[in-house]
């Protein structure tokens, strides 16, 4: 490679293969078809690589593509910090704060964690990344985490917030009409919620805390939200936090005295940020509210 290809090569490269074609990655940058073109042939011409071919399902990667895609995602996000880094300026609380979290902690726990945050500082902008993928914090994809995996890496500035529970819960309408299972070998009789697929994490949980394994889910879905909202609606029994279930008095705790999962959780920052205004006055702010959610649920806790 004689001459270094433009960075915003590798962003409308990144742009194709997560969206699959040339005309949705300009949409999602905001230019023309044939400039999208253009970018991927001047890119590979810079590599001396084909980087797609055409198939009737759309642009396929080739080798080339897939080796770059990597480096490609490390340059959006290094870009990203920046811009969120120069967003802000010493000495005041403003500029751009992204934050990643469970699907379930970012829509149902966040929210209400984050207004009185918002109000104090209105010059504050929160990015919310609300995904089950843990993001790189050493790499800046996210500048703050909630995690319910302890962090592993020394840059890391980490603060435990406790154990938020897991449990069985039912709509009392499911339960009245199917009966109130009194123990696990109960559950075999019932329409049970669940994941749809077991991750390495799930199959964890399985391990750690006395789920059956063969447990036969009637409704399955990869997404805890999509389980959740199964249960409220009373399709079944599913596992979901204490702590929003208390919020709905339709909802049952069942088996309470055989069976919970202590979800240990922690919030997480890089510790090159830690003195930074608006990080530290958000990474307050989340241990306070998540703390404090956990300490409703009834079971505030351990070092």
């Amino acid at each position: 490679m004689d001459v270094e290809p433009n960075w915003d090569f590798y962003r409308t490269l990144l742009a194709v293969l997560q969206h699959g074609s040339l005309s949705a990655a300009a949409r999602e940058l905001g230019l023309t078809q044939p400039t999208i073109g253009r970018h991927i042939d001047a890119l590979e011409d810079s590599i001396g690589a084909q980087l797609f071919v055409r198939s009737s399902n759309g642009l396929l990667p080739t080798e080339a593509a897939l080796e770059l895609r990597p480096y490609a995602e490390a340059l959006a996000a290094t870009s990203a910090a920046l811009l969120r880094t120069a967003s802000g300026s010493r000495g005041r609380v403003g500029g751009t704060v992204r934050i990643s979290a469970s699907e379930v902690i970012g829509v149902e726990v966040l929210p209400r964690i984050l207004v009185p945050l918002m109000d104090a500082y209105p010059d504050l902008d929160i990015e919310l990344s609300a995904s089950d993928a843990i993001e790189d914090l050493l790499n800046r994809e996210a500048d703050i985490a909630i995690r319910m995996t302890a962090p592993a890496q020394d840059a890391l500035v980490a603060q435990r917030i406790g154990n938020i529970p897991l449990a069985f819960h039912a709509h009392r309408r499911y339960l009245d009409k199917y009966g109130r299972p009194q123990s696990l070998d109960d559950l075999a009789g019932h329409r049970l919620i669940g994941f749809d697929r077991q991750t390495a994490y799930i199959r964890s949980l399985v391990k750690q805390f006395r789920i059956p394994q063969d447990i036969d889910f009637s409704f399955k879905a990869d997404s805890p939200l999509a389980q959740l909202s199964a249960i409220r609606a009373g399709l079944g029994i599913g596992i979901c936090q204490n702590g929003l279930a208390a919020q709905d008095p339709d909802l049952e705790h069942i088996l309470a005295d055989v069976f919970e999962i202590p979800l240990g959780t922690w919030v997480v920052m890089h510790e090159s940020i830690r003195t930074t205004p608006r990080y530290r006055v958000t990474f307050d702010a989340l241990v306070e509210g998540l703390t404090d959610y956990v300490r409703k649920t009834g079971r505030t806790n351990p070092a």
